[in-house]
């Protein structure tokens, strides 16, 4: 599955619950997506739930965002670097994350980032709609946001 695929999907489940959640307040919305209550209200959200596994070792893992608003992908590739492509990177270079290398690919890791499921981080950037948190992912080959010239020469 393509990145633009799976952020299409899951917009679209998103939308879904936020419906079901409608007149709640920001807080109780944030909360309702909370790892604990999400599986056991939405299970078929997301696939670690039926594993009762988490993305990332954390004791409040907020399911919210899913993805980060950092992450910056295209999946036609951003850019060559040497013999291989460059198909996502982080637009703030956080120090937790790395780089997943491949015979012809690099695409970035997050899983040592837990900066997406924090409620503080999804507070500041809360809107009902996730599309427009995640608006600056898809790269397009021409997207720049300020410090992305860094992260990926």
């Amino acid at each position: 599955m393509t990145y633009q695929k799976w952020c299409d999907e899951f917009a679209k489940k998103h939308a879904a619950i936020i419906s079901k959640l409608e007149g709640k307040s920001t807080e109780a919305i944030i909360k309702y997506f909370d790892y604990d209550n999400m599986k056991k209200q939405e299970p078929t959200f997301c696939l670690l739930y039926a594993e009762n596994k988490k993305c990332h070792d954390m004791k409040h893992l907020n399911c919210y965002l899913c993805a980060c608003p950092h992450f910056r992908f295209d999946d036609g590739g951003i850019k060559k670097k040497g013999e291989k492509t460059l198909y996502s990177f982080c637009s703030i270079h956080h120090k937790n994350g790395a780089v997943f290398e491949s015979d012809h690919a690099l695409h970035q890791d997050c899983s040592n980032c837990i900066v997406p499921h924090k409620e503080s981080f999804i507070k500041k950037l809360f809107d009902k709609k996730w599309n427009n948190i995640m608006k600056d992912t898809s790269y397009g080959g021409n997207h720049k946001e300020k410090g992305d010239e860094k992260n990926i020469n």
